[in-house]
């Protein structure tokens, strides 16, 4: 009884994720989640249970969310219209020691699947095994490297043996959940390989022999569904193969009888350590998927759709970061980024518009419309009778609006846009005119629930800002080796081979006897020996008698270190870091870690020493991770000892404090700015490596211009800033109260001003004009293919929508006339009806969501006649205490 009342009197809105989550479980139970249909393909399409289909996936990787995060992230995706959810299959996770597979927690891929499919859509599961995706070595598992006389990626035995036993492992683990479509499960295609066409030549005709195995070994498993090869023009006939990039609608597969698929439409870019953040605008990214669709293609996914967090120590590279937020229409914390996923949600509902003469016909018409205007028109015989045609109206030039006449009526395309025309009439959708809202991410000091805070994690309130505890405990992690378990060998060994990836850290110990003629030759001359490596990567370390003498970072890069030795013997320390193991390229297995080349120290009276002929001491990572004192289990058996404000802190510390939860749903982030380089785990919960590094200061200079070929360096954001300082937390990782946060910290931060965050969606602007494009909403697909619409009658509106578990709680700015500004930054023109605040906070306040129609009828008024007007709005979200609208 008692626990049962301490649960009830939780906030509603910390129960609502678990009533989401359970009820969506619910159909998983039952195993039900369609009639059972087959999945094929034409030259046009893929055929879904006899019917060719246009598809629209949404990229979502199962480990970079929780379990508790998935049915959300599927249920915005669905909403945004995605037809199809698209996954790799990480094998490093799911087999992290040969023979041993995990299928649970982040990795319990049945689960996953069962989620999408009881969402109604369907799954595009890309097997690889070979992922690339910036994680940490491709997905390989470190092992499958030291496996006898392998090569990976080729014609090699004991790989292929490897590999398909795991794919293998994964298609026979989905047959026996009875989830491919045909059992009645979600699975409509799996992918074999994985942008191999990007380094076959590496491999000469071993690499050309290996595809066709590839192929034949997968169709040899009998899936049932159809197999992808992306980006591989040499597929076999009864592979698909698929395009990849920024732009694909250009793309023609390797035969007649294969549709026109697209696997990754990269709508952001990754991000690295001291790099700047890429964005790409909603605008291009829906011009390059009309383009697709307007030119034949049938399938797009969006990689990604959901970006999320590499976890641990996932992130590949080298030098990704923690982040994998990706630019995606969903954000890292599972917020919908606006006006990203507004405007595919409002492209999507006009492609499906046109998917009745999409699917009719076995290519379009064409017809040039002016030097750089086309119009691309598909027509032919509707299921139920009579004729239906779409058209795609599109102006490729990046600078002049067009005037084009089509079907003899006039239409105005601006620069780099398509417009989409579900009738071959009316147009439902620009590329380029955005109506869908805009939200701002507000991120809030976290508050924690009155009256469970213990006096000693209180919150320290500073300068505005909540400080996550002024209780905090250090201890010293030894410099150098530590344990039982070092070994001695002669000669700098391979990073990889010595660690298998245990850890990042790998020691290297030596003696150097420093005679009284060389400190002489040292002063003489006026300068110290010197350490020089000819190539290392990714951080290393080096130490005189425990003593740091310096640091170089860099991939593969020359290593020269300047070093001070006192007369006699002196312990030389070498610590080589990686940031995340290679993902991409040829001869992966190839690619170890820590030092090439010659090794030497300089600047000796009686010449160079040669580091690989000395005896060394290896010790694999810390001793601290090996007693596992991030964990709640044995965090209390290290000698931990109070910190104290004002003292300064030492390299190589662990950190621990426990901490509250913060009150209400909103995503949990850590603001690690004040600290250095290290990484962070949260009950026991290792939330990745963080690094306070700034991004280079040039590259953000230039307005964003949508017009024209996007690429990862344009657009982008946050030069001159730390690359990330927010880290995700996810909720269900935290307890109410007494959460334990643990930190090693490899240079030098200051924990007392690490703060506890919410973020959320908490300020929306929408901006719509009188020339807008009616609501999709107000319009079946029927209404298009009889022809019955009366789409001049209808006014434009602007719908405003914060997060669920929000409510606008405030209009802060609401003009409709001829406002002007951007969003935060509105302000009233020269025309401006007086009751705008009035009638939109009526229409919006208190409310999840509204709809304002643009008009004079609306507003009661026409506050500037003969001029085209605009309604502007700037809205404010907060948690909502009422959960009516959500029908409880």
């Amino acid at each position: 009884m008692a626990e049962s009342t301490r649960v009830s009197s939780l906030p509603w809105r910390t129960l609502l994720p678990p009533i989401i989550a359970f009820l969506l479980f619910l159909p998983i139970v039952s195993g039900s989640y369609f009639k059972p249909f087959n999945v094929s393909y034409d030259h046009r399409a893929l055929i879904v249970a006899g019917k060719r289909r246009m598809l629209v996936s949404a990229g979502i990787h199962y480990p970079r969310a929780t379990p508790e995060m998935w049915p959300d992230l599927i249920t915005k995706s669905k909403e945004g219209g995605a037809d199809v959810i698209q996954t790799y299959v990480f094998w490093s996770g799911h087999e992290p020691v040969k023979g041993q597979y995990n299928f649970e927690g982040r990795y319990d891929l049945v689960k996953f699947v069962k989620l999408v499919g009881s969402s109604r859509l369907y799954l595009h599961l890309r097997i690889g095994p070979y992922v690339c995706a910036e994680w940490n070595f491709g997905g390989f598992p470190l092992w499958l490297r030291d496996v006898h006389g392998i090569q990976f990626r080729t014609d090699n035995e004991p790989f292929k043996k490897e590999m398909q036993k795991f794919v293998t492992k994964i298609v026979d683990l989905m047959r026996e959940a009875k989830l491919f479509c045909w059992q009645g499960g979600p699975i409509i295609m799996l992918q074999i390989e994985n942008e191999y066409g990007d380094v076959e030549k590496s491999y000469g005709q071993k690499g050309k022999d290996y595809v066709k195995w590839a192929a034949s070994m997968a169709l040899g498993l009998g899936a049932g569904v159809p197999w992808v090869m992306c980006k591989q023009t040499d597929a076999p006939e009864n592979i698909l193969d698929a395009c990849n990039g920024y732009y694909c609608d250009g793309f023609k597969p390797n035969s007649k009888t294969k549709p026109v698929l697209w696997t990754e439409n990269w709508d952001g870019w990754y991000t690295r350590w001291g790099g700047s953040l890429p964005h790409r605008p909603a605008e291009d990214l829906a011009f390059a998927v009309a383009r697709f669709y307007q030119r034949g293609g049938s399938f797009q996914n969006y990689y990604m759709y959901f970006g999320g967090t590499n976890f641990g120590r996932t992130s590949g590279g080298p030098f990704y970061i923690t982040s994998y937020d990706y630019d995606a229409p969903l954000d890292e914390y599972g917020l919908k980024s606006e006006p990203k996923w507004g405007h595919l949600k409002d492209l999507h509902a006009a492609i499906k518009l046109c998917e009745p003469a999409l699917v009719t016909a076995d290519a379009p018409q064409y017809r040039k419309l002016g030097s750089n205007q086309e119009a691309h028109i598909y027509h032919g015989d509707g299921e139920a009778g009579g004729k239906v045609c779409a058209a795609f109206l599109a102006n490729i030039d990046e600078h002049k609006s067009a005037y084009v006449k089509f079907n003899g009526q006039s239409y105005t395309l601006p620069p780099w846009s398509v417009s989409i025309l579900p009738d071959c009439r009316h147009v439902a959708f620009n590329t380029a005119k955005v109506g869908a809202q805009t939200s701002v991410k507000t991120v809030e000091s976290a508050r924690s629930p009155l009256g469970s805070m213990s006096i000693l994690q209180k919150s320290v309130r500073q300068d505005n800002v909540s400080y996550i505890s002024k209780s905090w405990m250090a201890l010293q992690e030894p410099i150098g080796i530590w344990g039982e378990n070092n070994f001695t060998s002669q000669g700098l060994l391979e990073h990889l081979n010595v660690t298998k990836d245990r850890s990042d850290y790998l020691w290297h110990r030596t003696r150097i006897n420093v005679s009284e003629d060389d400190i002489t030759f040292f002063k003489k001359n006026g300068a110290n020996p010197t350490v020089s490596i000819d190539s290392m990567r990714d951080l290393l370390r080096v130490f005189v008698n425990k003593q740091l003498s310096g640091s170089v970072v860099g991939h593969w890069v020359k290593a020269v270190q300047p070093v001070r030795f006192v007369q006699g013997n002196n312990d030389l320390l070498l610590l080589t870091q990686t940031v995340g193991l290679q993902n991409y390229g040829a001869f992966l297995e190839k690619d170890g870690a820590g030092f090439r080349g010659k090794a030497r120290l300089t600047g000796f009276k009686n010449g160079d020493i040669d580091l690989s002929k000395l005896s060394w001491t290896y010790q694999v990572g810390l001793k601290g991770e090996a007693e596992k004192i991030y964990t709640v289990e044995h965090n209390e058996k290290a000698a931990w000892s109070a910190l104290e404000p004002n003292v300064s802190t030492s390299i190589f510390t662990w950190y621990k404090t426990y901490f509250d939860s913060p009150e209400g749903t909103d995503p949990v982030v850590l603001d690690l700015e004040s600290m250095g380089k290290g990484q962070a785990w949260v009950n026991g919960h290792h939330i990745g490596r963080y690094w306070s590094i700034i991004s280079q200061k040039d590259g953000c200079e230039k307005p964003c211009d949508y017009r024209g070929a996007y690429n990862s360096d344009k657009c982008t954001t946050n030069c001159g800033k730390p690359t990330q300082t927010r880290y995700h937390v996810p909720r269900s990782w935290l307890k109410p109260s007494s959460n334990l946060l643990v930190l090693f910290e490899e240079t030098r931060g200051n924990p007392f001003k690490i703060s506890a965050k919410t973020v959320t969606a908490g300020i929306l602007c929408g901006q719509v004009s009188e020339s807008h494009y009616p609501p999709l909403r107000k319009w079946s697909k029927q209404e298009f293919i009889n022809g019955t619409m009366s789409i001049n009658s209808v006014a434009p509106e602007l719908h405003l929508h914060c997060e669920d578990g929000h409510v606008i709680s405030s209009i802060e700015f609401a003009s409709y006339g001829t406002p002007r500004g951007s969003c935060e930054r509105y302000s009233t023109g020269k025309c401006h009806a007086s009751k705008s605040l009035s009638i939109v906070s009526e229409a919006c306040q208190a409310r999840n969501n509204c709809f304002i129609e643009v008009s004079n009828t609306a507003f009661h008024s026409d506050p500037c006649r003969g001029t085209s007007k605009t309604l502007a709005v700037m809205a404010r979200c907060s948690p909502s205490q009422d959960r009516s609208y959500l029908g409880f």
